[in-house]
């Protein structure tokens, strides 16, 4: 379970990207944070990933407390949580194969990681791409293959980690709608087989409808909606859409 506790983050320059929100994650489920550019969905998320502190409030993960309480849980924290970013942040030049394992990192110790990785990873990170159906694509360069092809990339690092949480800011954004929803579609499955907690930001409102357990609509920093995907109705909608934010939301 991950909990939100009153978490609020204002910015150095002024700006209050989230105000204060409670949010309570159970294992497993599948949260889509929807909202209009500036809602405060990257904030939310990077502050679950602890790249921010809160200004105000903490993040409790179950068997660990509060992220921010040493150094040591912040660490942990994030070795369990895998991120899945919308323009990928592949190296062009590795293999679709080291790129994944990239994701094994920060299972080593930074002595350990100067060696090449022990075979049980490589085999891992090669399970992981067929997963996304791409281990006959495992020696070709990144930057060599589609846009599709690049995320599920990103999706089998992730999952090479082998995450109790996943973080997805805007994962399909960047893809047309075919290409995109089958990439979700791959992240909502294997999340379901593994029994992992994802929390995905989406522009996509037909997408949430279709893989969300659980919606949460952002609008100005405030949730303004929560309920399930069957309740995203054109009022809803118009209540989590219509109001042009205030802010941008920090880079």
């Amino acid at each position: 379970m991950l909990q939100l506790q009153n978490v609020a983050m204002t910015y150095p320059n002024g700006v209050a990207a989230l105000m204060p929100t409670s949010i309570t994650v159970p294992k497993g489920q599948f949260l889509v944070l929807l909202g209009p550019s500036g809602a405060g969905k990257s904030t939310l998320l990077r502050c679950l990933n602890g790249l921010v502190k809160p200004t105000r409030g903490d993040i409790t993960v179950e068997g660990l407390g509060s992220i921010f309480q040493s150094g040591r849980a912040l660490r942990e924290h994030r070795r369990q949580t895998g991120m899945i970013f919308q323009q990928h942040h592949l190296i062009g030049r590795l293999s679709a194969l080291q790129n994944v394992l990239l994701g094994r990192v920060g299972a080593h110790g930074t002595l350990r990681s100067l060696f090449p990785l022990p075979r049980a990873d490589r085999l891992l990170a090669l399970q992981s791409l067929e997963r996304v159906g791409l281990l006959d694509r495992a020696l070709n360069r990144a930057d060599e293959l589609s846009g599709g092809q690049q995320q599920r990339i990103g999706i089998a690092r992730a999952m090479a980690q082998r995450p109790k949480i996943v973080l997805a800011d805007e994962p399909v954004a960047s893809l047309d709608p075919a290409t995109g929803e089958k990439v979700l579609a791959d992240l909502h499955r294997i999340c379901r087989e593994d029994g992992i907690t994802a929390i995905v930001s989406l522009h996509q409102v037909e997408l949430a409808r279709r893989f969300a357990d659980r919606v949460i609509g952002l609008v100005h920093g405030r949730i303004v909606f929560e309920g399930t995907a069957s309740q995203l109705g054109q009022t809803i909608l118009d209540q989590i859409y219509t109001a042009a934010p205030l802010h941008m939301e920090a880079a």
